[in-house]
């Protein structure tokens, strides 16, 4: 089996285009496994992984990307973060029973899309719009359209199992060049990556895919970057956090006899007893 769970971003030489593909597999299962998410939920999650990572890509500094989508449908709230070392780590809330599979249906017919970028360095950046289209990819091909003025086409497939997961996705970008001939290559590589099945992103090595759409052309592929599910979560830092609800907050605590704190991204608890709880308002 060819490796998953990486990103390989390529240009092409002769046209003003570049593009990005990615492939998560095991890192995927990672964030799922504890998790008892409906299949379509695990779905769109996985969805938003793929795409997560394709947009961090995009990001020509360090720093964090957060997706997020709200609406009024049994979806509350969905959303992944990644940064640019293509960590990443996700979580969905649910706010009514799940009836659907279809994106309408499951993030409601008002909402929005957040997308929040934050440098290490500089300031953060939000972009904000409705939820109008009837897919994640195009609703995210609307941000690009509106926040980067871009022509930007999105593939997202999925692979839900009972036992592993698996996502892929494709971006091909304009440069910010030429416009007149960045649309007329655009049209050619959009025209030749829709040929791209659902089966072939998925099961194929990146590289294999990238020269079956594209042999006629001249292709530079750079190094392939590797992508981790991390949580972030430690028992660390639920003791600063402990600490920083003060003594009056530690000691009805204490009175109840523990303190649970459970990770809404990987659902590790942390229990501390009451001695733990001590320890810790002596830190105070």
């Amino acid at each position: 089996m060819h490796q998953y769970d990486q990103l390989v971003r390529f240009i092409f030489r002769e046209l003003d285009v570049r593009g990005e593909v990615v492939q998560v597999g095991v890192s995927l299962d990672q964030m799922l496994q504890n998790h008892d998410y409906p299949f379509p939920v695990k779905q769109l999650l996985a969805e938003l992984v793929a795409a997560t990572s394709l947009l961090t890509a995009t990001l020509k500094f360090e720093g964090q990307i957060a997706v997020n989508l709200q609406g009024n449908g049994p979806i509350r709230f969905i959303s992944v973060n990644g940064n640019h070392l293509q960590e990443f780590r996700g979580v969905a809330r649910l706010q009514q029973e799940i009836k659907g599979d279809s994106f309408r249906e499951l993030v409601g017919d008002q909402g929005h899309l957040l997308v929040t970028i934050t440098p290490q360095q500089g300031e953060r950046y939000q972009g904000i719009i409705p939820l109008e289209g009837d897919s994640l990819t195009s609703t995210l091909e609307s941000y690009f359209q509106q926040s980067e003025q871009l022509p930007t086409r999105l593939y997202l497939h999925t692979d839900i199992g009972a036992e592993h997961s698996r996502a892929a996705g494709m971006l091909i970008q304009v440069l910010p060049v030429d416009p007149q001939k960045a649309r007329v290559d655009f049209e050619h590589v959009t025209t030749l990556s829709d040929t791209l099945t659902r089966d072939e992103m998925l099961d194929l090595p990146i590289e294999e895919s990238l020269y079956r759409l594209f042999h006629q052309e001249v292709v530079e592929l750079y190094p392939a970057q590797p992508i981790r599910f991390v949580c972030g979560c430690s028992r660390e830092k639920c003791e600063s956090a402990i600490i920083s609800l003060g003594a009056q907050v530690i000691d009805e605590h204490i009175a109840d006899g523990s303190l649970e704190i459970s990770c809404e991204y990987c659902n590790t608890n942390y229990q501390f007893d009451a001695a733990a709880l001590e320890n810790l308002k002596i830190k105070l």
